[in-house]
């Protein structure tokens, strides 16, 4: 199938399943270019196959995006991607779900470094990336109508840290390998807002979105 040009990138999406928009195609084309040589010099994802990162990685995105749409959050979410690595699923994200304030926290030098790349490339509205700890973000960027999170922290260890940073109608979404988890012991003070799972090859994936219950602020 050659480059990952706007035409190639659109007809894999069609036999995974997603219809491209003129303009998504041409926005994950640039997104995968800048990703596949920014990998040669440094391990940001396992494949260096932009189809399988497609099939693999960029699929989440556009399966993230739609399970935005259903939840409860107001119009113009101020939202925090925790961990956000080489910019899966943000960047991508953000190409089909650009609702609101957008910010990527990623301590890593390298990663900070390509994902500021990347959206310099795609200059996608509002979104952004912070280099430093979660811990380090700047208080007054608070509260979050929306905190997610892959394979950052423990989920639980994620809701702690969200809880004093979450509007008290905000959703906090893991990304995660197995069902939602049936008791929230491990996290007193939320509940399981909805769980959605969905298909990636031979493996299924899921989304679970917490809210707050009753945190003491």
């Amino acid at each position: 199938m050659g480059k990952p040009t706007p035409e190639n990138v659109a007809n894999v999406a069609r036999r995974l399943g997603r219809s491209l928009a003129q303009d998504e195609a041409r926005l994950l084309s640039e997104y995968l270019i800048a990703l596949l040589k920014w990998n040669k010099a440094m391990n940001l994802v396992a494949h260096n196959d932009w189809r399988r990162v497609m099939s693999d990685l960029i699929t989440d995105s556009w399966h993230l995006a739609d399970y935005l749409e259903s939840l409860p959050l107001p119009e113009a979410p101020n939202c925090f991607d925790l961990g956000a690595g080489a910019g899966l699923p943000g960047i991508p994200l953000r190409v089909f779900w650009n609702a609101g304030e957008y910010r990527m926290v990623e301590i890593r030098k390298k990663r900070v470094a390509f994902m500021r790349y990347a959206l310099s490339r795609l200059k996608l509205a509002q979104t952004d990336v912070l280099g430093c700890r979660v811990e380090d973000v700047p208080q007054e960027l608070f509260p979050a109508d929306l905190i997610l999170s892959r394979a950052f922290r423990p989920w639980p260890e994620v809701l702690a840290f969200a809880a004093p940073h979450l509007t008290q109608n905000g959703v906090c979404i893991i990304l995660a390998n197995e069902k939602a988890p049936t008791s929230m012991t491990e996290a007193p003070g939320w509940k399981l807002l909805s769980s959605t799972s969905y298909s990636v090859g031979d493996k299924t994936r899921y989304f679970w979105g917490f809210t707050p219950e009753s945190i003491s602020r």
